[in-house]
């Protein structure tokens, strides 16, 4: 196998190095985000942002290099991240159908009312 690194021109290394920096910010922000929340959908869509990063740091380096020995990982990634938004969408949407929802924010003569109510399916008060 002869040497990639070499074989890449000054354009491209400067666009791989570019590439890099952004993914690797993408995925800081993202594991920023798991860490501080606040909620559960925050850190499951952050969970999504690294997993899309990883996939997209996969694809990267198969393009560089010239291979595509990573397609079934990335496959894999992606159904379990796929999965697991699918589970995590179901138990919020059970929550919310239980009461369990955090509290509820209404105006009331323009002014803010916090207080815990349940919502019907379409969205009114009862």
């Amino acid at each position: 196998m002869t040497d990639q690194a070499g074989a890449l021109g000054t354009v491209e290394l400067v666009l791989v190095i570019v590439a890099g920096a952004l993914l690797a910010a993408g995925a800081l922000a993202a594991v920023v985000r798991i860490v501080r929340g606040p909620t559960l959908l925050d850190r499951m869509i952050a969970s999504d942002v690294l997993l899309t990063t990883l996939v997209l740091l996969l694809g990267g380096e198969m393009v560089v290099n010239g291979h595509t020995d990573s397609v079934l990982i990335m496959i894999a990634i992606t159904a379990v991240a796929a999965f697991a938004t699918v589970a995590v969408a179901r138990t919020v949407s059970r929550q919310d159908r239980d009461g369990e929802s955090g509290p509820v924010s209404t105006l009331t003569d323009g002014v803010p009312q916090v207080g815990r109510g349940r919502r019907t399916r379409w969205g009114r008060r009862r």
